[in-house]
């Protein structure tokens, strides 16, 4: 093919032609939405951070919930800020605690939604960190009974999937075996397979109250360079019996969801996380940058790297731009 036979730009003239031959499609159905809920009543506090992103009590959850089901998002994913913590992160598991509260909301309120829960103790712990310390170093062992409580508890609560996010080896196949064991053998697991020891989390961890309170998360959150440690760490997941695999971030890691995508046929999910929704929301408040043009080009791009769901602080925006035609 060479010019002047072949003129590509023959199919790019209108944007029906354009649309006709299109290749990526993001679409509403593959949005999940975080949601941060705190401990109290009538609260509905603002992540400085994270414009247009808040801390929700659970009474604030029912307006919430039915907007981003209206919206036609299917999922939802909760991550808890506990009134009170302590050494090994107990309201994590706690049969009142604030996720379980508001899985059992969201039941209630939105039957049909999908309901996800992050399973990991950093929001818990008084001193920040995912798991259990033996001295300054998290004990990888002896915190995969505490997250296998802690899974059963969403589950209980009415959670259709949990999702572990802290990086201990073993913790799909424990918590998977603690599920059936349990009479859950359908509540899914979405493992966050390959999450990366990123600069893109600060925003969160002033959303969540989850900044550790020493050291870093870089002896067992996954080191940036390494992209086929990432499909080790993915086959490990879904041996132990993980139904979804996702990559944490997403932008600087779209090569790594390419590479799950080509490796393994599962489903794959990618978090568009914290700090790059962030910057796209800095840049576009200060008039640099279109956002609604560069968040559907930043979460396309996720899609054609190969991800099947995004979870995304954007979810509620994209909804309503795809609705109205916006894109």
């Amino acid at each position: 093919m060479r010019y002047p036979e072949y003129r590509p730009r023959r199919m790019r003239r209108t944007e029906n032609l354009r649309r006709m031959i299109r290749e990526t499609r993001l679409s509403v159905d593959d949005l999940i939405y975080p949601i941060f809920v705190i401990e109290g009543e009538n609260i509905k506090n603002p992540v400085p951070s994270m414009p247009g992103v808040f801390q929700l009590s659970v009474d604030k959850l029912v307006e919430e919930l039915k907007e981003i089901s209206n919206l036609g998002i299917p999922a939802v994913i909760f991550f808890g800020i506990p009134a009170e913590k302590d050494e090994r992160g107990s309201e994590a598991y706690a049969q009142s605690g604030i996720v379980q509260r508001a899985v059992k909301v969201a039941k209630e309120t939105c039957p049909d939604l999908v309901v996800i829960t992050d399973v990991c103790l950093c929001e818990y712990t008084s001193h920040g960190h995912c798991g259990i310390l033996k001295g300054r170093e998290v004990d990888n062992d002896a915190t995969l009974e505490i997250l296998s409580r802690v899974a059963i508890s969403h589950a209980r609560a009415g959670a259709d999937i949990v999702a572990p996010s802290d990086m201990m080896d073993g913790r799909v196949g424990v918590i998977r075996k603690a599920l059936d064991e349990n009479g859950f053998t359908h509540t899914a697991i979405m493992a966050y397979s390959a999450k990366y020891c990123s600069s893109f989390y600060g925003p969160f961890r002033e959303a969540a109250d989850s900044a550790p309170q020493f050291g870093d998360r870089r002896s067992y959150q996954m080191d940036p360079p390494n992209a086929l440690e990432a499909l080790r760490e993915v086959q490990l997941d879904i041996e132990e019996g993980a139904d979804i695999v996702m990559v944490k971030p997403a932008l600087a890691y779209l090569d790594v969801i390419r590479l799950v995508r080509e490796n393994f046929d599962y489903p794959v999910a990618a978090y568009n996380v914290s700090g790059e929704y962030s910057m796209i929301k800095a840049a576009s408040q200060k008039g640099w940058l279109d956002e609604r043009r560069v968040v559907m080009e930043v979460l396309t791009s996720i899609k054609r790297a190969g991800a099947d769901l995004i979870l995304t602080y954007f979810a509620k925006d994209v909804a309503r731009w795809l609705k109205e035609g916006k894109v």
